[in-house]
């Protein structure tokens, strides 16, 4: 049972920084693609960024592009997403997932698991 548990989520002032974690477990996690999303109350579902199986390509939207970084860690089945220059408006419930394939994916529906998601909130 794949099971995806993130964590790193907080109250932070603007223009702060924050680093979410999303431990694996329950099958290979090197093999698998990852992206982190987020939703807003009232708002769709949002990709952010996501991440190869070896970490060599990555995406980020352009809402967080220049401010967000995504990165993994294989050999502690871990995937991150550092958040930097923080604004009020990124205040969401974080969430990562994974895909069943190597390589990136940008559809949502492409994500099969998921995690319970933690909570960024961001004050002015």
């Amino acid at each position: 049972q794949v099971q995806l548990v993130e964590s790193g989520g907080g109250l932070v002032q603007a223009g702060g920084s924050l680093r979410l974690s999303c431990a694996a477990s329950g099958r290979t996690f090197r093999d698998y693609a990852m992206g982190w999303f987020r939703q807003a109350p009232g708002k769709e579902r949002e990709l952010l960024a996501a991440i190869n199986w070896n970490g060599g390509s990555t995406y980020h939207a352009d809402s967080v592009k220049g401010r967000f970084t995504v990165s993994r860690d294989n050999a502690f089945n871990t995937v991150y997403l550092l958040l930097n220059s923080l604004k009020v408006e990124d205040t969401a419930v974080y969430y990562c997932a994974s895909t069943n394939r190597y390589e990136l994916e940008y559809a949502v529906s492409e994500y099969y698991y998921w995690g319970q998601g933690t909570q960024v909130t961001v004050s002015s």
